[in-house]
């Protein structure tokens, strides 16, 4: 009898240590959720959102490990412009000039790495993936119970989002575009 009950004691604790370092997801409300783009050029800036299309963080033990969040390219909407201007400018941001949609209708950021950094902040190394070329990217992370924020500048050109920038074309003057444009990122979960 003494014999069935430590083997009961043991098997729980077993079953219970591994419960409290298993790894789950946690899924992002993509409705709720929200990314505005901020991009610059010489004359002045644009405004407009992406959406999401899935997102998750890996978490263990109630400590962020990971994640990996696509966004929706085809969705790429201008937030300062109205009526035909909006339009031009959302279909170039589209066309091959910028994002190329048609083609790849997606980019994709995978965390690669997490650092606690202070009560509710996290340093953040992920690879992001933008037309089928990925390259690294750094942020800090606000990390709260039911949502997350960050904010990314990411320098397009490293992506082959070379339309009208200073870096690759002389002569551009004022229509210079410059190559990094900001993300302003926040998560619903």
């Amino acid at each position: 009898m003494k014999k069935r009950i430590l083997n009961g004691l043991v098997a729980s604790v077993i079953v219970l240590t591994s419960l409290s370092f298993a790894t789950m997801n946690k899924e992002v409300n993509v409705k709720e959720s929200s990314v505005t783009w901020t991009g610059k050029k010489v004359t002045g800036s644009h405004t407009g959102t992406i959406q999401f299309k899935s997102g998750h963080f890996k978490v263990e033990d109630e400590k962020l490990i990971g994640g990996e969040f696509v966004m929706d390219m085809t969705t790429i909407e201008n937030n300062d412009l109205t009526g035909e201007d909006k339009g031009k400018l959302e279909g170039h941001l589209k066309s091959e000039d910028f994002f190329g949609v048609e083609k790849f209708p997606t980019a994709k950021l995978i965390i690669t790495s997490v650092a606690k950094k202070g009560d509710e902040t996290y340093g953040v190394v992920a690879n992001l993936t933008i037309k089928n070329e990925t390259h690294p990217v750094t942020f800090d992370l606000d990390w709260k119970e039911n949502s997350a924020s960050a904010k990314l500048s990411i320098d397009r050109s490293k992506f082959d989002v070379r339309y009208g920038s200073g870096s690759f074309f002389d002569d551009l003057g004022d229509k210079t575009i410059y190559d990094n444009f900001d993300l302003d990122v926040n998560l619903k979960f």
